[in-house]
């Protein structure tokens, strides 16, 4: 007997668009794109396999332009000639009535040369990223911000084109977005940088834009999200103060939604250990009733996603769970949640539409080359990586 959980109620966005229930697949790295972002056979397999149970299905993060593309393997949003190649996408997600969304994004500085096809990285300033190998980009002018704003809008002209249901900012997991609001990142001083205000101008900028081309080309509710990282550990760096007081900007927007990108849903602040409440917390007081949330972070269990609608966030993703299970609501919804698959080993990739580049990626994550979903704590670790 199916159990009377609320996540399996209908959710309506100020957009108009209504889920019909309240999970979300989040956005999962998968590089199984052709090299030059068009969309593979293999990966429309891949989203017909795990559509049509969950009410919302936001695609793997697709590049605005060239110097955008962050790896190999990632789709593309960056010229009309990819309007065919999205609208597979949509349609192959399109199934028992879930939605989709496509997520946009610039790597920036979260790319490298060879990526690139020779071209230096760019970003908000002339500073590298912490971590191994990482290239020194090269800071985008004005004109050249400007010109990446109006690419963000081209692509949500070519999500709407292509017959998506919306589209998310990718403003997480230190790419571009997140890369002109963080201190380490930007330290330009002019009107793009400096204030944390003036940190927020090149994000506010995209999202203002997007809402004008949804207005004047979307033929029907269209959903504008936004999606963010709530810290960084690099000094400096963005602390959770900066990440409130842009929630409270972003809360003015009026997005349809804010995706909170965590490894786990209850994680609570990376740099102040004597805090114990969870981010999402105060995330969510932040954005008040005006800036409805999805929360993300190694949700498997019914229970668990469960508690996350009792704490008054309406929208919960299954990311990993998600790639085990693509059945999870319908199994949960025929009373069945003694049949719910929790790990995915080697032999069950092939079914579950998990090529080799995607399984390889999920298996570095994790550290086990024959199974994924054992370990829920090595698991959690690196789950930041795979949501992008």
């Amino acid at each position: 007997m199916m159990a009377n959980y609320q996540f399996l109620n209908t959710y309506k966005f100020r957009s108009g668009v209504t889920l019909k229930n309240r999970i979300v697949i989040p956005p999962m790295t998968e590089t199984m794109s052709f090299h030059d972002g068009n969309v593979t056979q293999d990966e429309i397999d891949y989203f017909r396999i795990h559509t049509g149970g969950a009410g919302l299905f936001i695609t793997p993060v697709a590049n605005v332009n060239a110097l955008g593309k962050g790896f190999e393997g990632e789709l593309s949003a960056a010229a009309d000639q990819f309007i065919p190649s999205l609208s597979r996408v949509a349609h192959a997600i399109h199934q028992n009535g879930t939605k989709a969304v496509l997520q946009i994004f610039s790597a920036g500085r979260m790319s490298n040369s060879q990526v690139l096809r020779g071209y230096q990285p760019v970003s908000a300033s002339a500073i590298p990223a912490v971590r191994p190998g990482a290239e020194t980009p090269r800071a985008l002018t004005d004109e050249e911000v400007e010109q990446t704003i109006a690419d963000f809008g081209s692509a949500v002209q070519r999500a709407i084109q292509a017959g998506f249901d919306g589209v998310e900012l990718h403003g997480a997991n230190t790419y571009l977005l997140q890369q002109f609001f963080s201190p380490h990142s930007n330290r330009r001083d002019d009107r793009w940088g400096g204030s944390l205000e003036k940190r927020m101008a090149f994000p506010l900028a995209v999202i203002q834009l997007a809402k004008q081309v949804i207005q004047k080309y979307a033929v029907k509710p269209f959903l504008l999200g936004y999606r963010l990282s709530p810290e960084e550990i690099e000094e400096p760096g963005i602390r959770i103060e900066d990440t409130l007081a842009f929630v409270k900007v972003l809360r003015q927007q009026q997005l349809d939604y804010l995706h909170v990108s965590m490894g786990n849903a209850w994680r609570t602040s990376l740099n102040d250990k004597s805090d114990s409440e969870p981010l999402i917390k105060k995330i969510q007081a932040a954005a008040g009733v005006d800036l409805p949330l999805i929360s993300v972070g190694n949700l498997r269990t019914p229970a668990e996603v469960e508690k996350v609608m009792a704490t008054g966030i309406p929208l919960a993703a299954l990311g990993q769970e998600s790639l085990a299970e693509p059945h999870w609501v319908q199994k949960v919804m025929a009373g069945a949640e003694d049949q719910i698959r929790y790990q995915i080993s080697a032999a069950d990739a092939p079914d579950l539409g998990i090529q080799l580049p995607f399984w390889n990626f999920l298996t570095n994550l994790t550290g086990s080359k024959d199974e994924v979903g054992s370990n829920r704590k090595q698991d959690a670790k690196h789950l930041d990586k795979l949501f992008s």
